[in-house]
């Protein structure tokens, strides 16, 4: 099997008289943590956008596993294991924590929305959502409604029930986004600590972030790829600088 899990060639999109994403090529390798960083403005959450197919390119092909999912529908990207966590937090507020990530373990099965399933029916699933919660350090917190959760927490349920429909590949919208320090660190090393064994492309504007734990960045600038490396490489890169509003190597590294 390819060591390249996510190819894009020459991906575009047009809107009227606006290019969003321009000739972009991006290789994101199985196994690794990839992040995709730029100043705002840059066409990131565009590029998710297509990825996910939740917008049809203007030209150029996506690769998932070395076939050609251009032209499929976002329901046939998700059965073949893209996944994506979303920027604003999407639980549900008024289920358990144990529900919620056992709602996607349902989704998986194709059983969504029998909520009218026999509570024996679903207790079967109650050992891989409490396995899950586990991975993310919620086992504590099975029986909380998720409406009481604190924010990081809240994100690390959200990571849970991704888990849950056991992707091949995460994607990771702005994952650390309004978050506290401390919650940030947290969900940093949630990532690196799920990412074993799994592949993960991430939107994030917190350099410290991706700093501690993306293996491989590529920055966008105006829709276009800038520059792609390791983080000391790209870091270091005048280009990347400048397009972090020319800020010095050290505002690059810190900012948040």
């Amino acid at each position: 099997m390819s060591s390249i899990i996510l190819e894009t060639r020459a991906l575009t999109k047009a809107f009227k008289g606006f290019t969003a994403v321009s000739q972009v090529d991006l290789k994101v390798a199985r196994g690794s943590i990839h992040a995709l960083i730029g100043p705002n403005g840059a066409g990131k959450t565009t590029c998710f956008n297509l990825l996910t197919k939740f917008l049809e390119p203007s030209s150029g092909a996506i690769l998932f596993n070395g076939q050609d999912i251009t032209r499929e529908r976002p329901a046939q990207i998700a059965r073949r294991g893209v996944i994506r966590s979303f920027q604003i937090s999407s639980v549900f507020p008024h289920l358990t924590v144990l529900e919620n990530v056992r709602l996607g373990l349902q989704r998986r099965l194709g059983i969504s929305y029998h909520f009218w399933r026999s509570e024996g029916a679903l207790r079967s699933l109650h050992a891989r959502a409490a396995a899950l919660l586990a991975e993310v350090g919620l086992e504590d917190l099975a029986g909380e409604l998720a409406v009481n959760l604190p924010y990081g927490r809240k994100r690390a349920l959200e990571i849970a029930t991704t888990l849950a429909m056991e992707p091949e590949l995460m994607l990771l919208d702005e994952p650390t986004q309004g978050m506290g320090h401390e919650d940030v660190h947290l969900v940093a090393q949630l990532i690196k600590r799920v990412s074993a064994g799994r592949t993960v492309l991430m939107v994030e504007h917190n350099m410290g972030v991706v700093s501690a734990i993306a293996d491989s960045i590529t920055v966008l600038q105006r829709g276009a790829v800038l520059a792609e490396g390791p983080y000391a490489e790209v870091s270091a890169n005048p280009q990347v600088m400048e397009a972090y509003m020319g800020t010095t190597e050290g505002r690059l590294q810190g900012a948040h």
